[in-house]
């Protein structure tokens, strides 16, 4: 009975002696775990801040035209007789281009003609009369004014006469058609729009009171058709407004193509892109995606230092379509996180990575020589 006891007595400690280092042995292990396994750095994407110009670029749409183009009319109202060019014909300078039943319009020359003609013999006659001292001197006056105003509507009548038929004022080609043969014009009717063709094309746009102030001659711009597409071209400015337009209240600009591309024609619809000159300290820019937060004219962005990522408030200036400009807060050149910044905390470490998805360190690193 005696050793019964003390064995029953005595497996109570040995099964308190197992408990205990097997929890030992559980709580090493998982500390050997927990520093085999640190905290992996989090992948993101940059860019490098870049300095611009210290006023947004200005975006605008327009036509594509002839530098100088003109309405021509004509200045003696009729019927029309012949339109001798169709919409693009090239034109040389003085060609007939259109022209008016001239029955009524010679008539009214030849009636002045005779009246001219009638007035000079008049005047002769009268000259002779005051010489044998028939007349008087008064009644000669008279038949000189009589004869000079005979004489001055002859002469507008044959003006007229030769403003009844258009001619090309210059070299150039015939844009548009505004009325057919045969039609009823009142003078000063546009009857052909013409345009030159030795000053080239311009795109002619509008802008709002507060872009024409930015915006003066010789600044450049981006042209963009889409009849032409992927094929970007540069205009310059050739002409600004001083006035608005009274209709629009918008103030028109001309922008002529540096390189203008072949088969250009009038009416093409042109986006307009200006890069105003500016004297102002220049910003800094970064791309969209590189924002993480933002109040107002307040805003925060994530870049790299030391493998971290830390949060940089900056205060921006203005947005334009596809970049953030900044007044303070962050410098050219400076690394910031794009891709993946949404999700960072302050100092949470972070890991570059290439366009091809490897740490950009890695590419830095020469690949081992193979052995001989």
């Amino acid at each position: 009975m005696n050793r019964i006891d003390k064995k029953s007595g005595s497996l109570p400690g040995v099964m308190v002696i197992a408990l205990v280092f097997l929890a030992a042995l559980l709580l090493g292990g998982c500390g050997h775990e927990n520093a085999a396994d640190p905290v992996k750095p989090t992948p993101v994407r940059v860019a490098r801040a870049s300095s611009g110009p210290a006023v947004p670029p200005i975006d605008t749409n327009g036509i594509v035209v002839t530098k100088d183009e003109m309405r021509l009319s004509f200045k003696m109202g009729g019927v029309v007789r012949r339109i001798q060019v169709q919409e693009g014909d090239v034109v040389k300078q003085g060609q007939r281009l259109a022209e008016i039943e001239l029955t009524e319009v010679e008539a009214q020359v030849e009636q002045a003609r005779q009246l001219a003609e009638k007035a000079a013999r008049d005047l002769k006659r009268g000259e002779n009369l005051y010489a044998d001292q028939v007349i008087s001197l008064e009644q000669l006056q008279d038949l000189r004014t009589q004869a000079a105003l005979a004489d001055a509507q002859f002469k507008s009548a044959r003006f007229n006469q030769g403003y009844s038929v258009i001619t090309a004022p210059r070299n150039g080609v015939v844009l548009r058609k505004l009325v057919e043969e045969r039609e009823l014009v009142s003078p000063g009717t546009p009857v052909l729009v013409f345009g030159e063709s030795a000053r080239g094309f311009v795109v002619r746009a509008a802008l709002a009171d507060r872009e024409i102030v930015h915006v003066k001659l010789g600044d450049k711009g981006d042209i963009h058709m889409d009849a032409f597409p992927g094929q970007a071209m540069i205009g310059t400015v050739v002409e600004v407004a001083s006035a608005a337009d009274p209709k629009s209240g918008m103030f028109p600009i001309e922008v002529r193509f540096d390189a203008p591309p072949p088969r250009l024609v009038s009416g093409l619809v042109a986006r307009l892109r200006l890069t105003p000159q500016s004297t102002g300290t220049p910003l800094t820019y970064v791309p969209m995606a590189a924002l993480v937060e933002g109040n107002g004219d307040r805003a925060s962005v994530f870049v790299v230092s030391g493998g971290k990522a830390l949060k940089r408030d900056v205060r921006v200036a203005f947005i334009t379509a596809d970049s953030i400009a900044l007044e303070s807060g962050l410098i050219s050149g400076e690394a910031v996180i794009t891709d993946g910044a949404l999700f960072l905390e302050n100092g949470e470490p972070v890991e570059v990575l290439r366009d091809s998805g490897k740490p950009m360190e890695a590419a830095a690193t020469p690949p081992p020589r193979a052995e001989s």
